[in-house]
């Protein structure tokens, strides 16, 4: 059965020789009510197109909205069409009914946890009840959509399906007072939406200033460039080609990688794998910081300015970078400005990122413990030395690793909410 919501598209396509329709009329019925949709007399607000020579489709919006005398349960679509035969002296018709299930009642919401404190590129956790159970919900936070997971995959109440857990984030190019709020939306389309009680705290991000010499250059660009065939660059050690050719790869192949890497968020896992903090890599120092704004200069002249979205954590040469948690390989391969890098999924939208490794030694899709090497530090990639850039991410996004570092705010902003709601 098709379902119908309170606002819900009804899209028709009708296929006949040269397009040629004489009549067309769409009837909604239920029970004794019959509600005139369409005609080619009386499109009303229908969208009618000619999609091909033989294909015209209408659409319009068809629910409670736009029928208020429409009521919850059952109803019938038929669909007549007739087209001209015999050089117009009769018609062929065509009658073509469904069943469709009419569903007005919106997805119910309520939030279980309480004190959720946000900072700027930082994450958060919710606990929260959705009825039915069965539906689409999370988290939006602007127009970026952080997906609900039961709460039996974090160990709290699995004879309890309406509980769900989600984590968001307020990401660092997000304005402090981007509007924040439980969703919910069933097969119908209707929605439900609920208000978060929540605090922003605002982070002071760095600004630093790159400059870029011929020798990175000539060391970096031309071997990224082989590997990264989409960029079309015709590579040549000249003034005027090497800074085209470092913004293409600064700012053009950083976007493709990061739509690469925000793909993998898909393949997440439905259930927290990760234990207690991540750990920082050992015995490292922070030589740039999260959401640093830099400005790149060449010879003076500013070419570029993005934004560095991880830790760059300084070591001795060639060290081993071990998995900062546990979790399950998504990407274990060359990807572009990061050179050799490993993803790790760690459930329910969360991944970490190491990045310019010289070597790589795990696989995708096996399963890691926190302290697991899983490659050793290189220069890699976008790299001026050698160093692990490494990255926290959310559905994909970047966040702030500092938090997931401190075992405080894991007991605070994540345990404690799990253990409220029912945690074992």
């Amino acid at each position: 059965q098709h379902l119908v919501g309170v606002e819900s598209l009804l899209d028709v396509t009708i296929e006949t020789p040269g397009g040629m329709l004489s009549v067309v009329e769409m009837v909604l019925k239920q029970g004794d009510l019959e509600l005139p949709l369409f005609s080619l007399a009386a499109p009303q607000d229908a969208k009618v197109s000619q999609e091909s020579a033989d294909r015209v489709r209408i659409q319009r919006s068809v629910g409670k909205n736009s029928s208020p005398q429409l009521k919850a349960g059952l109803a019938r679509l038929l669909v007549t069409a007739e087209r001209p035969a015999l050089f117009g002296f009769r018609n062929v018709e065509t009658v073509v009914e469904r069943d469709l299930e009419l569903q007005f009642e919106p997805p119910r919401l309520s939030v279980v946890s309480t004190h959720h404190f946000i900072a700027h590129g930082g994450a958060e956790m919710i606990v929260y009840r959705v009825d039915p159970p069965d539906v689409v919900s999370g988290v939006k936070v602007g127009d970026v959509v952080y997906p609900g997971y039961p709460a039996a995959g974090a160990d709290v109440d699995d004879a309890d399906p309406t509980l769900k857990v989600a984590l968001f984030a307020l990401l660092h190019d997000q304005d402090l007072k981007t509007p924040i709020e439980l969703f919910a939306e069933d097969k119908a389309l209707n929605q439900g939406h609920a208000s978060i009680d929540h605090q922003v705290f605002p982070r002071e991000f760095s600004r630093s200033r790159i400059n870029v010499t011929d020798a990175f250059i000539d060391r970096v660009i031309p071997l990224i460039l082989k590997r990264s065939p989409e960029l079309d660059v015709n590579w040549r050690p000249d003034d005027e080609i090497r800074v085209s050719a470092f913004q293409r790869v600064n700012a053009d192949l950083r976007e493709i990688n990061a739509s690469v890497v925000l793909a993998l968020a898909d393949q997440t896992a439905p259930e927290i794998l990760w234990q207690d903090a991540f750990k920082q890599l050992s015995n490292s120092q922070v030589e740039s910081k999260f959401a640093d704004q830099r400005t790149y200069f060449y010879k003076g002249n500013e070419i570029d300015r993005q934004v560095h979205l991880g830790f760059d954590l300084a070591v001795t040469a060639a060290v081993q970078v071990s998995a900062a948690n546990r979790g399950r390989v998504l990407h274990a391969d060359y990807l572009g400005i990061y050179g050799n890098c490993v993803v790790l999924d760690h459930g329910m939208g969360l991944q970490s990122l190491y990045a310019h490794l010289s070597s790589i030694s795990v696989q995708p899709g096996e399963l890691v413990e926190r302290g697991q090497m899983i490659g050793r530090s290189g220069m890699t990639g976008l790299a001026g030395g050698d160093h692990l850039h490494f990255s926290m991410l959310l559905q994909g996004r970047p966040i702030s690793p500092l938090e997931w570092w401190d075992s405080h705010w894991i007991q605070d902003r994540v345990l404690r909410k799990l253990n409220d709601a029912g945690g074992k």
